[in-house]
């Protein structure tokens, strides 16, 4: 254990696990976004030919897991573990989706963080000798989201600034042992945080702390800085929560420079799409990695980056009986095809 365990939260695989294909399926209003032309797949219709909006988002997953996969060059019999999640109930979204697959399924839940916590482990059960391919992803529904945690859209309720938009759509990305491919090369786990907000309508204040938990220890554990990554993407931390792990960070000793991003921001134009804070959602980090990051890794653009997905651990529940929002977030390096010289 103590020959890959560095520092207090982070670890370093062995070798590094390379991300074979990567995928992304998403919505009309994620399709007419900054990104648009980069998606695999842009689907007009919201109910996706389906009977309802969850019906909808396990298609998604399910056509979208496929096409992954076929970008690999392999065939679902190849793949030996299956690890995604959603935001619906048990996630039903998901299991629905990929239960005629037939592989080893692992069904996580760390909210709109669940891509770094599918990739993370993905990885460490390939790392650890388990498995020859992982298939992972997260995917999330405006629609499904709206009803559960907030209000059914027919009731047409006003959207406060602060609020973010919860991206439709899947993300999914093959991990296997060889191969030239960019590559997971450690993988910094984030602690549940919770500082008190209880406002659903602020994701990004929820998740701040999460994101500045997993940076913070990661460059102390590896006794790196910002500067040595050509891209730092947290999940969906919008506007507001982005200019909260800013300056959280100060406090930490850190400078979050230009290299700092966040896909929440990346996804949608809030100016002419009237998105308030930015993108949201288990799918928000997955899409945007894999339309967007994945090829600049591929390509050599970038060599070095990490990805912080972020979440937010609330229920109905746990809403309604008044408790605050704690936070969780997971964070991935990942090292592009050219490499990345120094420590």
């Amino acid at each position: 254990m103590g020959a890959k365990k560095i520092g207090k939260q982070t670890v370093r695989l062995s070798e590094g696990v390379r991300i074979m294909s990567a995928a992304s399926t998403v919505g009309k209003k994620e399709g007419e976004g900054p990104l648009g032309k980069y998606f695999d797949k842009v689907i007009e219709d919201s109910m996706f030919g389906e009977k309802s909006w969850e019906l909808a988002e396990s298609r998604f997953i399910r056509e979208n897991m496929e096409l992954a996969v076929q970008k690999a060059g392999l065939k679902m019999k190849d793949i030996d573990y299956l690890l995604c999640g959603d935001l619906l109930n048990q996630c039903t979204a998901s299991t629905f989706g990929t239960m005629d697959f037939q592989i080893p399924f692992f069904g996580l839940y760390g909210a709109c963080s669940t891509m770094g916590e599918s990739m993370s482990l993905g990885a460490m059960l390939i790392d650890g000798g388990f498995a020859n391919h992982t298939l992972v992803g997260a995917s999330s529904h405006f629609c499904g989201a709206e009803k559960q945690f907030r209000a059914p859209l027919s009731l047409g309720n006003q959207r406060p600034p602060t609020t973010s938009w919860t991206v439709t759509g899947d993300g999914a990305v093959v991990l296997a042992k060889k191969g030239t491919f960019p590559c997971i090369t450690e993988i910094t786990t984030g602690k549940v945080m919770d500082m008190g907000i209880t406002d659903a309508n602020n994701m990004g204040a929820a998740m701040a702390p999460a994101a500045v938990d997993v940076l913070a220890n990661h460059f102390k554990d590896t006794g790196r800085t910002p500067e040595d990554y050509d891209v730092i993407a947290t999940g969906d931390l919008g506007d507001i929560g982005r200019g909260l792990v800013v300056d959280l960070m100060k406090k930490e000793g850190f400078t979050m420079g230009a290299q700092f991003t966040d896909c929440g921001i990346e996804i949608f134009d809030k100016n002419t799409q009237d998105t308030h804070s930015g993108g949201s959602g288990c799918a928000c980090s997955a899409v945007t990695f894999c339309a967007y990051f994945y090829p600049k890794l591929m390509s050599g653009e970038i060599s070095r980056m990490l990805f912080i997905p972020t979440g937010a651990l609330l229920s109905t529940t746990s809403s309604q009986q008044g408790q605050s929002i704690p936070g969780v977030a997971h964070g991935v390096v990942i090292e592009g095809c050219g490499g990345k010289e120094g420590k």
